[in-house]
């Protein structure tokens, strides 16, 4: 297999003053927390997300795998809805130094360009940076960072730092060009 090179950057915030906001969407736009973990419904998510944008790495995850994930208490899924129908998300994990990584964060193809993603960034973020209030035993938020690379959606840097995200690391390395696998097998984007 043929190998292809990526930049990743990662970004970061200090403070919760860092964090900008953004606009609501016109319509009937909410965010709603995942409180239930749901293995099925974050994979969902992940595959509908990025089939088009090339998210592979958790693929193959067995459904135990995926379990862990969802099930660990200090990680959280915040969804978007537009009129009911999930239109996106933002996976945070807080990590034991009081950091908050925001693991994944995208919307579904028919929804992008639309100003829901700042809005679903922004309050994400938001919930990075309150996320001991909702987890006693866990470290106040000190810093929320993210990596996003040249997979990922074509807008999602300037995103991030619309929402106030400063870079502070570059890399390259080189990953396996892996085909674009859609939403689902034998799927292929528009």
């Amino acid at each position: 297999m043929s190998s292809v090179p990526v930049t990743t950057w990662f970004l970061e915030q200090t403070s919760p003053a860092d964090l900008l906001p953004a606009a609501a969407p016109e319509g009937d736009v909410r965010i709603v927390r995942a409180e239930v973990p749901s293995p099925e419904f974050n994979r969902f998510l992940y595959t509908a997300v990025g089939g088009d944008i090339r998210w592979t790495d958790r693929l193959d995850w067995s459904y135990a795998r995926w379990r862990d994930l969802v099930e660990r208490p200090g990680v959280e899924t915040w969804v978007a809805y537009d009129r009911g129908t999930p239109a996106g998300y933002i996976e945070l994990e807080a990590q034991d130094d009081g950091a908050v990584e925001i693991l994944y964060f995208g919307l579904l193809p028919a929804f992008r360009g639309r100003g829901i993603g700042g809005h679903l960034l922004a309050r994400g973020t938001a919930r990075a940076w309150d996320f001991a209030e909702r987890r006693p035993g866990l470290a106040p938020t000190k810093r929320v960072w993210v990596h996003t690379c040249d997979k990922d959606g074509e807008f999602a840097m300037a995103n991030y730092q619309r929402r106030g995200f400063k870079l502070y690391d570059t890399r390259v390395e080189l990953e396996p060009d892996v085909p674009n696998p859609g939403p689902w097998p034998g799927a292929h984007s528009a």
